[in-house]
């Protein structure tokens, strides 16, 4: 497993899984600590805390610069809604910000279309020349983050669509069926090369998002220091 150690400003990853969001925070500078309620042997960021996240954040959310969280997004997910139909999952957007917003740190809620966030930012791998299309959005506190342009689609997303074979420049990183690439195609399509597990892979984010949000927050922060000297 590679891990891009650092020891710059501190950052909370909650709901850290394998760590997506961690490695793009490493790259912009920061010193990364996960919070997953599941043992997670392949994260890749600096330090990891296997604990509930929220009741985690409730407790040490002021004690870093920055903090990212993840919630999981069963509920929301269009991918998911019918096999999800009759289930419960838990909603944590909401309470999630509640505790963040209450330990006064800068924060950043990731997740899909349909979840019950402030949409302050879409990204899209193509915004990235990845080979995923992956929107995520952004609900941002504390600072501001500019997107860069939402580049038009180059094509489809390669697989089997109702029987029939499509090619296209994009993976469908998700699932295990319909010609969706290989591990070492998913890889590569989302920037990750720390784990071979596609479970691991599908829950992630490029790294690439955050590598873009923590470098735009480290020059805030910057910017905000200089004027208050």
């Amino acid at each position: 497993m590679s891990r891009a150690r650092t020891g710059g400003p501190r950052l909370l990853d909650l709901f850290c899984c394998a760590g997506g969001a961690a490695r793009g925070y490493q790259l912009a500078g920061f010193h990364v600590t996960g919070v997953d309620v599941a043992e997670q042997p392949n994260y890749c960021g600096d330090a990891f805390v296997r604990a509930d996240a929220i009741e985690y954040a409730e407790a040490h959310a002021a004690d870093f610069d920055f903090v990212h969280a993840s919630p999981p997004c069963q509920d929301a997910c269009s991918l998911t809604k019918g096999t999800n139909r009759g289930r419960t999952y838990p909603r944590l957007i909401a309470p999630t910000r509640k505790v963040l917003a209450a330990a006064g740190v800068p924060f950043v809620i990731e997740n899909v279309a349909g979840a019950e966030l402030r949409r302050d930012v879409r990204l899209c791998g193509e915004m990235f020349d990845l080979a995923v299309i992956r929107h995520r959005y952004f609900e941002v506190h504390g600072f501001t983050v500019t997107a860069p342009a939402h580049r038009p689609h180059r094509g489809r997303v390669a697989g089997m669509r109702h029987g029939e074979w499509f090619t296209g420049p994009y993976f469908a990183v998700y699932g295990d069926g319909g010609g969706k690439g290989t591990v070492a195609q998913w890889q590569a399509a989302m920037g990750i090369d720390w784990t071979d597990i596609r479970r691991e892979i599908a829950e992630a984010i490029p790294p690439a998002y955050t590598h873009l949000i923590g470098r735009q927050f480290l020059t805030a922060h910057a910017e905000q220091a200089a004027s208050a000297a």
